[in-house]
This record gives structure tokens, C-alpha cells and sequence, in this order.
């Protein structure tokens, strides 16, 4: 497991998920106009009890804001599967 993915993990843990799957794919992008400054590509599937009754842009909103500086340093585009149980 690569570090970022160690990092995504550890931020996303103060959501309490059920499930939590992290997978880079910045291998499938080498050459995109992203990888040059070097921000990978992630794909997460997270389950938590904490996205209940919120939106899906409510969802979106606490998961960017859990991982915080990665979003603008090392996360260049986030695939996002996220539900409640």
C-alpha cells in the first residue's frame, strides 16, 4: 500500500466506516495533464453510518473536508462511492 493511500485512510477513519476501500489508479493515467504535478487518482468505496440523511453533495462535502490538504496536494481526481449502511 502506498503512502497516500496510508494517508486517505487515516483521514477518512474519523468517519467511523463500515467499509472502507481505497485503490490508486494513477497508473492507468500517466501522461494526463494531472500527473505532471503530481496528484494520483483514487478511487474510494466508503460506508458509514455518518452519511445518513445527508445529500449526496452534503456526503461529498465531509469526505473532502476529512481529507483535508490532500485534496489540494496530493489528490487529483477522486472517484467517490459513498453510502450509508
Amino acid at each position: 500500500m502506498n503512502d497516500v493511500v496510508t494517508e486517505i485512510r487515516q483521514c477518512l477513519s474519523s468517519l467511523s466506516p463500515t467499509i472502507l476501500i481505497v485503490e490508486d489508479d494513477s497508473d492507468q493515467h500517466r501522461g494526463h495533464a494531472g500527473a505532471k504535478h503530481g496528484g494520483g487518482h483514487y478511487r474510494i468505496r466508503i460506508v458509514s453510518e455518518k452519511f445518513r440523511g445527508l445529500s449526496r453533495l452534503e456526503v461529498h462535502r465531509l469526505i473532502y473536508t476529512s481529507l483535508g490538504t490532500l485534496m489540494q496536494q496530493k489528490i487529483h481526481a477522486l472517484q467517490l462511492d459513498a453510502q450509508a449502511p
